[in-house]
């Protein structure tokens, strides 16, 4: 781009950048995370398809990857996979606790149980349900409970996973997002896996696999 092009964008007096106000602004909203969506977001989404290949450019130059579902209306960034090359980790992820990585997994294995296509939306008892197979027999009920919630907690405000169906009359009915058919990997679900069969086999959590109660998570776009 010629120093007129540039100065034609500038946006404030000395601004180098190259891209539209509104690409900018998509690409402020990848990196800050956790995703795009195409529903919550239409005008950053439709910069981010027209602008896509600028756009991708610049997230190359931080070591990043994007990565674009056009179908489900949403996109994220990764780290990219450097090979050989030692790049810094520049995604920051979020510290999980082994049942927020459990509810994830259910959340995902209702979406690819839904209708393809179609919004899939739970109860938060549905999926409390599902899950009070993990509480072993050191764990009380009270305090099992207690980390369900901040599970969910941690899945609609933070992660970002799910969100209001949309009846102000059924807080606890959630839409479940499309995106978790790529944030969790075959790696996760059979790291669950392992811990469920542990806890089948001993009665008791994997102690390593365990987080401290309070909110470890890291301001970024990631999971980990």
């Amino acid at each position: 781009m010629s120093d007129n092009d540039t100065r034609d964008r500038a946006l404030w007096d000395g601004d180098r950048g190259e891209l539209s106000e509104i690409s900018r602004r998509a690409l402020l909203e990848l990196v800050k995370g956790p995703y795009l969506s195409a529903l919550k977001s239409a005008q950053l989404w439709s910069a981010l398809l027209a602008d896509e290949s600028a756009i991708t450019s610049r997230l190359h130059e931080l070591f990043l990857e994007l990565v674009v579902d056009r179908i489900a209306g949403f996109a994220f960034v990764r780290n990219a996979d450097t090979g050989e090359l030692d790049a810094p980790a520049t995604v920051r992820t979020h510290n999980l606790t082994y049942l927020d990585t459990v509810m994830l997994l259910a959340l995902r294995q209702m979406l690819l149980a839904g209708d393809s296509g179609e919004r899939v939306i739970v109860g938060r008892d549905d999926v409390f349900d599902q899950l009070r197979v993990y509480r072993t027999s050191d764990r009380d009920e009270h305090e099992f409970d207690r980390r369900l919630n901040a599970s969910w907690v941690k899945m609609r405000n933070v992660l970002r996973v799910v969100h209001s169906a949309g009846r102000m009359d059924e807080e606890d009915r959630v839409e479940i997002s499309p995106v978790l058919r790529l944030i969790v990997d075959a790696d996760q679900v059979n790291a669950i896996a392992k811990v469920y069969q542990h806890i089948i086999d001993t009665g008791s959590e994997i102690v390593d696999a365990v987080e401290d109660d309070e909110d470890t998570s890291e301001d970024g776009t990631g999971v980990a």
